[in-house]
């Protein structure tokens, strides 16, 4: 009885996720303002931090490359926004919010669908924009790909466990809540973008580690009444 009830639950589950996936690729509109977005942070920092730099000096590309790491997440951090925003959206704009909480079986179903989602959206956004981020830096990501691969899958889990619950109280994405995941996340991505002489990566990856599931289990205990506000 307890497994059948699990494979309605995960049915459930991925219906709400493939529905919000679907719209998302017929209308595309979060993912292009997303991209959009990122595309510009990036080429406003590239033209900022350039290799405009005096006679005989390098310090400049240099620090671009130093910064990358920051960089890299503040573009996603933002972009990112646009996306769990609209998680709700299109139920509030619609009126189809109350469809939502009417929705049959554990409420949580609703809240790991929507994470699916958006996760992916954010998942294949950032495969777009880290190759970007490497030419205009002059990075070579190639070698760190699985590495790089590993930090951005436990950030963004991260990142849109919160955004996905506040999305659900229709208010803006709280940074504070996620600063520990984003400084843990840059500083993460610069030990495998500079190497790791110390051995603190793991510790780093850890911590991201211990945030998602900290996140995922508040989030999913406390989902259900925030639907009833």
């Amino acid at each position: 009885m307890g497994v059948s009830n699990a494979r309605h639950e995960w049915r459930r589950v991925w219906a709400v996720a493939r529905k919000d996936l679907l719209i998302e690729r017929r209308a595309k509109a979060a993912f292009n303002a997303m991209a959009f977005f990122a595309g510009l942070v990036l080429l406003t920092f590239g033209f900022a931090l350039g290799p405009d730099v005096p006679a005989g000096e390098s310090r400049q590309g240099t620090l671009l490359q130093e910064l990358a790491p920051g960089l890299l997440w503040v573009t996603i951090l933002f972009a990112g926004v646009l996306a769990v925003d609209r998680s709700f959206q299109l139920e509030l704009e619609r009126g189809g919010f109350d469809a939502l909480r009417l929705y049959p079986g554990d409420r949580k179903a609703l809240y790991v669908g929507k994470l699916i989602a958006n996760v992916t959206i954010m998942l294949v956004m950032e495969i777009l924009i880290c190759p970007l981020a490497g030419v205009l830096y002059s990075l070579d990501l190639w070698p760190r790909l699985p590495g790089l691969a590993g930090v951005a899958i436990l950030t963004t889990t991260g990142f849109a466990a919160m955004g996905t619950f506040y999305a659900a109280l229709t208010a803006n994405l709280r940074a504070r809540q996620l600063l520990p995941v984003i400084l843990a996340a840059v500083k993460a991505t610069d030990l495998v973008m500079h190497g790791d002489p110390m051995g603190q990566l793991g510790s780093w990856v850890k911590l991201l580690a211990a945030a998602d599931v900290l996140f995922l289990t508040t989030c999913l205990l406390v989902f259900e009444y925030v639907l009833e506000e």
